[in-house]
């Protein structure tokens, strides 16, 4: 009885059921991507470390190569096609601590993102525009920004950017700084 009771459970496991639902091509809907977006990056100016090397009382070495230089964030607007090619237009806040400067940028963008498998693309940005000095009076001058990042399939990048702000009458040379930062973009 209990062999039988056994080979009966054993056949019984053994039988499963599959299903599967065919739709036509009308019933299928993909997902759109909606033509304007919004990005919104934080990053981070660094500056090189000139106490490179030197040796601190406790005894340990400064190995460090750069220290953060300030703070800098952007907030955009724009219209894209198929994710791959975006315009827009942005603004923002940059501080730099070495130069003393906080400025506001006003700048345009295009947007270069193809894509690489799975959902990853490599973001080309580079930005013109004018820059305006906050605290220096009417001081106003171009800016540039260029930029190449990794972004993912839930639209963050991680990027590099070279930016910087050319105030002739105030300073000799143009001011610029490396950052490293992230975005976010919504659709």
């Amino acid at each position: 009885m209990n062999h039988k009771f056994f080979i009966l459970l054993l056949l019984s496991s053994c039988f499963s059921g599959f299903s599967q639902e065919i739709k036509d091509s009308d019933q299928i809907k993909k997902t759109k991507i909606k033509p304007t977006f919004l990005q919104f990056d934080v990053s981070i100016p660094l500056a090189a470390n000139v106490n490179r090397g030197e040796t601190f009382a406790d005894g340990s070495k400064n190995t460090t190569w750069f220290l953060p230089n300030g703070l800098s964030s952007k907030f955009g607007f724009g219209i894209q096609q198929n994710k791959w090619i975006g315009i827009g237009l942005h603004t923002g806040i940059d501080w730099n601590i070495n130069q003393k400067l906080v400025a506001v940028p006003l700048f345009g963008n295009l947007r270069l993102s193809p894509g690489f498998g799975n959902g990853t693309r490599l973001t080309l940005q580079a930005g013109y525009g004018k820059g305006i000095a906050l605290g220096r009076g009417n001081l106003v001058g171009n800016y540039q920004k260029y930029s190449i990042g990794i972004e993912n399939d839930e639209d963050t990048i991680i990027f590099a950017e070279i930016s910087g702000y050319d105030f002739n009458n105030y300073f000799k040379t143009a001011v610029y700084s490396i950052s490293l930062g992230i975005a976010i973009r919504t659709f």
